[in-house]
């Protein structure tokens, strides 16, 4: 469980010790201490805090012009802060620490019941947000395996029909073999045609299935992958079944990386593409196509995914990426708002979303480092 972390800093190590006395007396939390301003910068970079205490009077730096500092960098400007003094009880001084936005002021010497009251204040709300979070993350976690579940579903028809060919295929080479046999036909040409023509079927069936047990593959490590390849393989898993609709895939692309998980950028593709592939189907349109491109900048990939079936109703465009919200009179709503947590939550990655001339245009950047 995520604790709530409190840095003390104070040039006077008798003054520290008490302090953490108090604090630990009465709380369940990680107390981190610092004899200067410099040393608590250090700890600020290496942990993650939820309330800074610090002494005003300090050598070198002092307290003011340490939280004037913290307010300039994002990893600390947004981190509460008490001032502790002895010496500055005066408004001209208060007024200087609140406008550095200070929270508070305690005076010295510590009043214990004080101090422990404003910390209740500050670690209750530190746990009402945490059991948020974890309440939002558990449902975060329900909606993506009920959008992995839909996935598979639609996995499974594309299965039907990748096997489908060859096994018919196969079925028509075993009734050849009977016929044959009846009628005498059977020599060593025939032999070889016939197991020619079963291994590349047996092949292909192979590699499909291959196909799919990685694509779920619940092994999940990140690594920097080939962008192309990830795209690539998404696109043979349901190729047969863009074919059937008639959907003409164009690609620009090179040797663009990425740092994450492969299966996770084929399964945010595959959501795209079948996505698309539905909009199709409402549109009655001969010219079907989706261009894929993946432009490669110093620290991110971009990939834009853009369709031309007329896109999406201006009033949807906000709401697009929402839990449940679908504009399909089958669909789950899921789909896509598993692809804004993949590229959000697991690639760190931003994910836009525009409709053009012609259609609808998903622009994702995704690392391409570690």
């Amino acid at each position: 469980m995520k604790r709530f972390n409190i840095l003390i800093v104070d040039d006077v190590e008798q003054n520290i010790h008490s302090l953490k006395l108090i604090i630990e007396d009465n709380f369940d939390v990680s107390v981190f201490t610092a004899l200067s301003a410099q040393e608590g910068m250090s700890i600020l970079m290496k942990e993650e805090m939820h309330l800074i205490l610090t002494d005003v009077q300090m050598p070198e730096i002092d307290g003011f012009e340490f939280v004037e500092y913290l307010k300039n960098i994002e990893r600390t400007k947004d981190i509460p802060v008490i001032f502790i003094t002895g010496i500055y009880n005066k408004d001209e001084y208060q007024k200087k620490g609140y406008n550095l936005g200070a929270i508070e002021y305690i005076s010295k010497p510590i009043d214990d019941v004080l101090l422990n009251a404003k910390l209740k204040t500050y670690i209750d709300l530190f746990d009402e947000k945490r059991k948020k979070d974890e309440l939002l993350a558990s449902k975060d976690k329900i909606l993506i395996h009920q959008a992995r579940m839909s996935t598979m579903g639609e996995m499974i028809g594309v299965i039907a029909h990748q096997m489908k060919q060859p096994l018919n295929v196969l079925s028509l080479y075993c009734d050849d073999v009977k016929d044959s046999y009846e009628y005498n036909e059977i020599d060593e040409e025939f032999i070889d045609e016939y197991y020619k023509n079963t291994k590349k079927q047996i092949k292909f069936l192979s590699e499909t299935i291959d196909g799919f047990r990685e694509f779920f593959n619940p092994e999940k490590k990140k690594k920097i992958f080939s962008a192309n390849e990830a795209i690539n393989k998404a696109i043979k898993l349901i190729e047969k079944d863009l074919n059937i609709h008639s959907i003409i895939i164009s690609k620009d692309m090179h040797d663009e990386k990425i740092y994450g998980v492969m299966t996770e950028l084929e399964q945010v593709i595959l959501n795209l593409l079948t996505n698309s592939r539905d909009a199709f189907a409402t549109q009655k349109l001969e010219n079907r196509k989706i261009n894929i491109k993946t432009i490669s900048h110093e620290k991110t990939t971009t990939l834009i995914l853009e369709d031309n079936a007329g896109g999406i109703k201006p009033e949807h465009l906000e709401k697009i990426f929402d839990p449940y919200f679908t504009t399909k009179k089958e669909g789950t709503g899921t789909g896509l708002y598993m692809v804004k947590l993949v590229i959000k939550s697991s690639f760190k990655g931003s994910l836009k979303l525009e409709n053009d001339e012609y259609g609808i245009k998903f622009i994702i950047d995704l690392p391409n480092r570690e």
